[in-house]
């Protein structure tokens, strides 16, 4: 799996903490798209548009509560970024939702959560075919019919 992180200056540390987390448990490559740039919105983008083009299969972003890098990464199409400030929905994200794209704030959630939430969502995958495929096939129509 490859996956891309990003964030904001604010988060910096708790990324670092979490790629290194990541590549000791082998979950796949890890690559950084910085942390340098104060709008967020504009590595936010970056990342989403490397996980939509099938660059990467999942990106993980922060920012102090993550709520701005999700609304910035939904804005590219194919992006599925979920907000998770929890275990159970860093879970559900993937396997109701089918996200590829995690968000979580580093003043919210503390180092310990984060790295359970990165487990849930790494370790899981969406199962075709589940409940859920209604709603995720819903979503992804309305994206696929935006210009």
């Amino acid at each position: 799996m490859k996956i891309v992180f990003g964030c904001d200056p604010n988060a910096e540390a708790e990324k670092k903490v979490l790629m290194e987390y990541v590549k000791g448990k082998g979950y796949g490559e890890v690559e950084d798209f910085g942390s340098e740039d104060p709008i967020y919105a504009h590595t936010a983008v970056k990342v989403a548009e490397a996980v939509a083009s099938g660059e990467y299969d999942r990106g993980i972003l922060l920012c102090g509560t993550g709520i701005g890098v999700s609304i910035a990464a939904n804005k590219v199409k194919g992006a599925y970024a979920a907000l998770a400030s929890d275990v159970y929905s860093a879970q559900r994200a993937r396997l109701s939702n089918d996200a590829n794209i995690l968000c979580m704030g580093a003043f919210t959630t503390g180092e310990k959560v984060r790295e359970l939430m990165v487990s849930e969502f790494l370790g899981n995958e969406f199962e075709p075919g589940c409940a859920s495929q209604p709603k995720v096939d819903a979503f992804v129509s309305y994206d696929s019919s935006r210009g």
